[in-house]
């Protein structure tokens, strides 16, 4: 495990990128850029989850590519790509390792944030700065605090100074990151969000995530210690959920692209295993991939995966509508039609990586091909937040008419 601070930052590690990124200009280019990038990252998949080495390297790669900015609206510079497209490229990274795939989940979604309550300084400031290749990390969730959307860690403002202090858990892409966004509320329990430089003065990231899957996330742990700011690198988080925002939404799309991205990989392995594993004796068959039993597991896999893909589609929509004409209708249709995609996505995910062993037997389970990480990321992953409440709050929307609460967690 690794502890760093701003007297031992890892040697990987640093505030500003090491590199300028591509500047990515449409749509079509974005998903070229991932599907490239996604052949190359599944080669060692395997061997970086095994022996849970940190992809720094893919990760440099990943955002020099100029994906990690491809949300940044052209009014600022930047492409300016559609949900549908953001969905399918994180999904494409995802389905080649979905630790990586993970990474830049909250990057996304803090830009949505700055986007909505930010100032104009703000905007083109960190804009121009995420198209120029700086990462932004995670500092939200908290392991202490009685809920989610609870928050203990405190922001102070003193005149043109925010002081910020507390201790954040599940902190994916933080120890990666150039700039640390973490939540924190004020005397009013509203909260905020401070952009932190990677090597500010009492700003601990430490990587002590010991899930069994995602295991290169480095989702560990950050330690702030009256971090100093000025207050023209906080914005009020608040405001996009004190009136109707796609923010929420925007923030479990990615989580669904993800999954669905899990699903994609382990299917493609399923399909692999099923076509090379023996028949069984009794079926009279010379080839495994003839069993008409494997075949119809294979034909649910593959309707399901459709399906899961078609509502993340329908969804990715549903978003851009309520991020163009954002209503108390519209953000309601959005965060439901998101929920149906977290629930379809992650049943496959969690559906596919487990049939995978059925269908391709005791040979698939050799620890040499990891196979088994597909299965471990699913589960790890799509504990994010609880899908069974999905199903209520589709459910009481469908039924009785009842909006879903406005949160990062819908």
């Amino acid at each position: 495990m690794t502890q760093s601070t701003v007297s031992n930052l890892p040697a990987q590690a640093s505030p500003t990128p090491r590199r300028k990124a591509k500047l990515i200009r449409s749509d079509a280019e974005a998903i070229e850029v991932a599907q490239q990038l996604a052949e190359d990252f599944a080669r060692e998949a395997g061997e970086r989850d095994r022996e849970r080495r940190l992809p720094w390297e893919e990760l440099e790669r990943f955002s020099e590519s100029g994906l990690w900015g491809i949300t940044v609206p052209k009014a600022y510079g930047g492409a300016g790509v559609s949900w549908s497209t953001l969905s399918e490229v994180v999904a494409t990274i995802s389905a080649a390792d979905s630790s990586l795939g993970q990474l830049p989940q909250n990057h996304f979604g803090v830009l949505n944030n700055l986007l909505l309550t930010g100032n104009e300084e703000q905007k083109g400031r960190y804009f121009a700065k995420v198209l120029e290749g700086y990462r932004f990390g995670n500092a939200f969730s908290e392991a202490r605090s009685k809920t989610v959307t609870a928050f203990e860690t405190r922001v102070r403002f003193e005149g043109d100074t925010v002081v910020v202090h507390g201790e954040k858990f599940y902190c994916t892409g933080a120890l990666f990151a150039h700039i640390v966004p973490v939540v924190g509320v004020d005397g009013e329990n509203r909260p905020f969000i401070a952009f932190l430089p990677r090597d500010a003065q009492g700003l601990t990231v430490i990587d002590d995530w010991d899930g069994f899957g995602q295991r290169t996330t480095a989702s560990g742990k950050v330690l702030i210690e009256n971090v100093r700011v000025p207050a023209s690198e906080v914005i009020p988080a608040w405001r996009a959920y004190d009136q109707p925002t796609a923010d929420g939404p925007v923030s479990q799309i990615i989580q669904a692209a993800v999954d669905t991205g899990i699903a994609r990989g382990a299917f493609a392995e399923t399909l692999r295993v099923a076509r090379e594993a023996r028949p069984w004796v009794d079926s009279g068959l010379e080839h495994g991939w003839q069993d008409p039993l494997s075949q119809a597991a294979i034909g649910e896999l593959a309707w399901r995966l459709r399906a899961a893909e078609a509502i993340l589609e329908k969804s990715a929509q549903a978003v851009e509508r309520a991020l163009a004409e954002p209503s108390e209708e519209s953000v309601a249709e959005a965060s439901v039609i998101v929920g149906q995609a977290k629930v379809l996505s992650t049943e496959i995910a969690l559906l596919a990586s487990s049939k995978l062993f059925e269908l391709g037997g005791t040979r698939s389970v050799s620890s040499r091909q990891d196979l088994d990480r597909y299965w471990r990321n699913a589960r790890t992953h799509t504990l994010h937040d609880p899908v069974r409440w999905k199903y209520h709050l589709i459910g009481n929307h469908v039924l009785n008419g009842v909006k879903p609460a406005r949160h990062s967690w819908n």
